[in-house]
């Protein structure tokens, strides 16, 4: 079952989000002034999730180099820095490239909820892709979030504003949840974490 609002809050109250939204912002307090944000915090059937400013990470081409998920390389990612002007705080993501970022929101799974994290619409239409994997029962951490820049231009991708929308399904009870086998992604920091083997 996908849970709402209500369930939402009350698990947030509990420590799910931290931290934590009750609303929907679509307006922010940037530098005295109130300028419109991508939306963030609890709607009616899921929870917006922020990008944190602390890191952002591109892969760079680095000729013969085959990425390898059993050896993976950092050298293969580069910092990007943030910038700020009139508009807010954000990252640029080159044309037909790939990012890490992570969010700013520290999740701790309930045991019988499985999160599923999609890209907001605002985003997609410029050709952002969010391809962040599930957080699986009872996984605690911030999550590292990855994006696809599927278009021609370079994108700005702004930080401490709603960068994806999580959902939240309850199912029954597992017999072994992400904690009880200590996930080798259990409680990430408030930065990017690499490909583990």
């Amino acid at each position: 079952m996908l849970k709402n609002d209500r369930w939402i809050n009350e698990q947030a109250a509990s420590g799910m989000l931290q931290p934590f939204q009750a609303n929907l912002v679509r307006h922010i307090d940037y530098e005295s002034n109130i300028i419109p944000a991508l939306s963030y915090g609890c709607s009616s059937y899921g929870y917006d999730l922020r990008l944190s400013a602390k890191e952002f990470l591109i892969f760079r081409h680095v000729p013969g180099t085959v990425m390898n998920p059993k050896r993976f390389n950092p050298a293969n990612l580069e910092p990007t820095p943030l910038h700020k002007d009139q508009d807010g705080k954000y990252f640029i993501l080159p044309a037909h490239s790939y990012g890490l970022g992570v969010a700013l929101e520290r999740m701790k799974v309930p045991p019988d909820i499985t999160v599923i994290c999609l890209g907001k619409s605002t985003y997609a239409r410029l050709g952002i892709i969010v391809n962040t994997t599930p957080a699986e029962a009872s996984w605690e951490g911030h999550l590292t979030l990855e994006f696809s820049n599927s278009s021609g231009a370079d994108c700005r991708i702004y930080a401490n504003e709603g960068i994806c929308q999580l959902l939240f399904f309850q199912g029954d009870p597992c017999r072994t949840t992400y904690s009880d086998r200590a996930g080798k992604y259990q409680f990430q920091p408030e930065c990017v974490t690499l490909a583990k083997i």
